[in-house]
């Protein structure tokens, strides 16, 4: 009696640590799934020399994406003016998602809602699991996020990975740029434009100390002059 007890015992052990075995693999399989690298990394660069703060990517972005009025994936903000008359000049700065490698807003989602797709390294936003909790809009440094009054979920720019990306496109803003000071691409493929810019030119990213790796750059303008 006592035999069959303790081999019962000990196959009953055996089968749990077989059990939390393969809950520990498929743990560490989903987990390396996630932090896998993915296949493109699209970032993009504001030139703010090129700036002249038409807004013309404003009304392409809310075009293209049907985003209602009263909220905004992206903005052109103006500072100014700087200097005496008449040699006075403007600021022009983009806000708008920075597309984090380290997404704090992915980080807190609860239902997954908030993702890095992984295919081209855009956070993106999935409405139908969205319940509208706020996490991450309060999670995001750069407090660019919002709710849609219309799906009642997060929404934010996502490079128009759902409209013009999807259909070979460039993203909405950069396509409506008239002098050109949006620059998009793939910074995994060396002869991008987006990468040959960055070589050539100092940028600046924002709030990088916090570990986020945005993927927004900036080409900090030093007069309001068009360089184009």
């Amino acid at each position: 009696m006592e035999n069959s007890k303790r081999r019962f015992l000990k196959g009953t052990c055996a089968l749990l640590a077989g059990a939390s075995g393969a809950t520990l693999l498929a743990t560490v399989s989903a987990s390396n799934e996630a932090k896998a690298e993915p296949s493109v990394k699209y970032a993009l660069i504001h030139d703010e020399t090129k700036c002249i703060g038409c807004k013309a990517c404003e009304v392409a972005c809310r075009e293209t994406n049907h985003v209602p009025e009263g909220v905004a994936r992206l903005k052109i903000e103006q500072t100014g003016p700087y200097g005496e008359y008449p040699n006075q000049f403007y600021h022009f700065s983009r806000k708008s998602c920075q597309h984090c490698e380290d997404a704090p807003c992915v980080n807190v989602c609860p239902t997954g809602a908030a993702f890095i797709d992984k295919e081209t390294g855009i956070v993106s936003v999935d409405a139908w699991k969205c319940v509208g909790c706020q996490y991450c809009i309060a999670a995001c440094p750069y407090k660019i996020r919002f709710i849609n009054p219309v799906t009642h979920a997060a929404d934010k720019c996502d490079f128009c990975r759902e409209t013009n990306l999807a259909q070979g496109k460039q993203p909405a803003c950069v396509a409506a740029c008239p002098t050109k000071a949006l620059v998009f691409g793939n910074l995994k493929d060396p002869s991008s434009q987006v990468v040959q810019v960055l070589k050539a030119n100092p940028t600046q990213r924002a709030k990088v100390d916090l570990g986020t790796r945005p993927k927004l750059f900036r080409i900090v303008a030093k007069s309001g002059e068009v360089a184009i």
